[in-house]
């Protein structure tokens, strides 16, 4: 069995330097020594106390399992602050979804594109920041602050008249129960080769998805064959969309025809 990599120490000096504290600071707000501080960031306390690995709990407001066991310094300043608000993966009793991430040199997170040839490995590589970190990334003007975003290659007309083949721009859901009915979304799957673009709307017995395009039926699946839901922002294309005409063009097309009918019956009196 593999020996599990413990970030207790690198993560105690990331937290400490997030806030901005020396260690003479720190210790001091612990009520612990300052060599005894020096050498858990430094790893050379392979067994810290108890009574202190639960005070550095308590005091950076993040769970022990998650200071010892995620490296938090790849994660990003908004899912920090997640934490921080009790939103912890292990305080929660793993029913919240953390999702990995990329950061730039100031820390904040990228936005990653998914190609059509790394969307086979997507799901093996989710929830890994490595993986994560293969990704394209990109930027986009004006998305609001926030928000992780990451874009998605769309394939079939189920969603006409959002182009067949369009790049869709999302925004990460972590709480599935805020959702409205019939949010346009990415959804991933546990049991498909494909990610799914739908309309998505919470059920008791699951989450019905729907096309725009009314050629194709709903269906129902379970929340737990959902591993990520990705809420639509905007969409990229090289297609302009074939809007069908509503019903007021159609009324207006009428009248004129009509109108040039009536005038040539005037004209061949």
């Amino acid at each position: 069995m593999n020996t599990p990599k413990i970030f207790f120490g690198s993560n105690l000096k990331f937290l400490r330097e997030r806030k901005k504290m020396s260690q003479e600071e720190l210790s001091f707000a612990l009520e612990i020594k300052r060599s005894k501080l020096s050498a858990i960031e430094n790893g050379q306390t392979k067994s810290p106390p108890f009574e202190d690995v639960i005070n550095l709990s308590e005091y950076f407001k993040i769970s022990i399992d998650s200071l010892l066991r995620i490296d938090l310094s790849r994660l990003g300043e908004l899912k920090l602050r997640e934490l921080e608000a009790g939103n912890d993966v292990y305080m929660m009793g793993g029913n919240l979804r953390v999702l990995a991430i990329t950061v730039d040199k100031d820390n904040k997170e990228n936005a990653e594109y998914v190609p059509i040839k790394a969307k086979a490995g997507y799901r093996a590589g989710l929830n890994d920041p490595e993986y994560v970190g293969t990704l394209p990334k990109f930027t986009l003007p004006n998305l609001p602050i926030g928000w992780t975003y990451r874009m998605f290659p769309t394939t079939g007309d189920s969603m006409l008249p959002i182009p067949e083949g369009s790049d869709v721009i999302c925004r990460y859901i972590q709480d599935w129960g805020s959702i409205k009915p019939q949010t346009v979304c990415i959804v991933i799957l546990k049991a498909e080769q494909d990610f799914v673009f739908k309309q998505v709307t919470l059920q008791n017995n699951g989450l019905l998805l729907e096309s725009l395009n009314t050629q194709y039926q709903p269906y129902i699946v379970s929340v737990s064959d959902v591993l990520e839901l990705w809420e639509f922002q905007r969409f990229v294309s090289e297609t302009i969309p074939d809007i069908s005409p509503d019903l007021q063009t159609i009324a207006k097309a009428l009248r004129e025809i009509q109108g040039d009918v009536t005038f040539i019956k005037e004209k061949s009196n």
